[in-house]
């Protein structure tokens, strides 16, 4: 489902260039749930965003679902990240003037399809969202941004889920609703690639590896 091989970048910085990733090589399959863990600043988000094709790497190949995606036009590449990879953030970025079930609608602006809002209605109801449908992010608590957002991620039924850090600004409870509903996924046939310097992540993954410096270590 994903395969990554011999992934480079670097940053040009005015007092010296900064090797984000060293040359990462990752082959994770359906139903695979990988969690990468390593320090701040060690590559993590940078290898997320080249696998989601988010960012061109330097040298190497990112393949997603048997396409190397940057071998293909932005917008070919556009349409594999709209169908086919879900993306979790820490951040969460949702759009700040739409209600709870109108962020989790957001993808089908790109993507349409009939079942639209029963598809978004029954991602709320799953992640307890319903009686906060309607609130904006500015009204929802932090694990309830943090929920919408993985529904939102859910809602074009994609092949690849990438986090960056999703459960960072969660408490304990909320962080197990994400990281278990991550592990379903996997469970159904799904890919998961997260990234933390945590290591709660871990008791849910199939598999565990260590990131430092842009290299990859052993596994836990």
């Amino acid at each position: 489902m994903l395969d990554l091989a011999d992934v480079r970048k670097t940053y040009a910085r005015p007092e010296g260039a900064i090797v984000a990733l060293g040359g990462i090589s990752i082959s994770a399959e359906p139903g695979e749930f990988i969690a990468v863990r390593g320090p701040s600043g060690c590559g993590k988000t940078t290898l997320l965003l080249a696998a989601g094709g988010l960012l061109a790497p330097d040298a190497g190949r990112v393949i997603v679902d048997g396409e190397e995606i940057y071998a293909l036009s932005p917008e070919d590449r556009a349409r594999i990240r709209a169908t086919r990879i879900g993306f979790v953030f820490q951040q969460f970025h949702l759009i700040p003037y739409l209600g709870a079930l109108e962020n989790v609608l957001v993808p089908s602006l790109g993507v349409p399809r009939r079942d639209a809002m029963t598809r978004a209605r029954e991602l709320i109801d799953r992640f307890g969202l319903a009686p906060r449908a309607h609130h904006v992010p500015a009204e929802l608590s932090t694990g309830e941004r943090q929920r919408t957002a993985l529904a939102r991620a859910l809602f074009n039924r994609p092949k690849l889920l990438l986090a960056d850090e999703p459960t960072g600004n969660l408490d304990e409870a909320n962080a197990e609703v994400v990281l278990r509903a991550l592990a379903e996924f996997a469970g159904e046939g799904g890919t998961v690639l997260l990234v933390t310097h945590g290591g709660n992540a871990a008791s849910y993954a199939t598999r565990v590896i260590s990131m430092k410096e842009g290299l990859l270590c052993s596994g836990d």
